[in-house]
């Protein structure tokens, strides 16, 4: 790949504040617009920014195949877990105001922590996809 040394600069400076900007739509979501999935979406179109930049192999060292395949595991265990938990606690499934001792609180950490699990699954899930995808070989 030649080395465009511009595009490498600009990249530096723009892949940390994308990332810090996924990282505040994630938190930021259950007060305004944004969430997990476009939190997801948005970290991972930092990643894929980093792959066609530095080169797919750099980005597979970065974060490998099987961690992505267990993040995406462990996203939907989050989100599923969420559920259990509230199971357990004397609610339905899914249901927040048992996962503290005040509802509201409840209904805070549960969305907190949903919103958490589809981000962790759709940021690992679209960054194996871009990954398979570039890394296959043409006819």
């Amino acid at each position: 790949m030649k080395q465009h040394i511009v595009l490498r600069v600009i990249a530096k400076l723009l892949i940390p504040a994308i990332m810090l900007y996924a990282l505040y739509v994630q938190f930021h979501g259950d007060y305004g617009p944004g969430g997990g999935f476009q939190a997801g979406v948005i970290f991972a179109a930092a990643y894929i920014l980093y792959a066609l930049i530095y080169g797919v192999e750099t980005a597979s060292k970065v974060i490998s195949p099987t961690v992505l395949q267990v993040l995406i595991a462990c996203g939907v265990l989050l989100y599923a877990g969420v559920g259990v938990a509230a199971l357990f606690l004397g609610g339905n499934f899914l249901d927040y105001n048992t996962l503290s001792h005040d509802p509201v609180h409840g209904q805070h950490l549960g969305i907190l922590l949903i919103e958490l699990g589809v981000g962790i699954t759709v940021a690992a899930a679209l960054m194996s996809i871009f990954s398979i995808f570039a890394n296959r070989k043409g006819p």
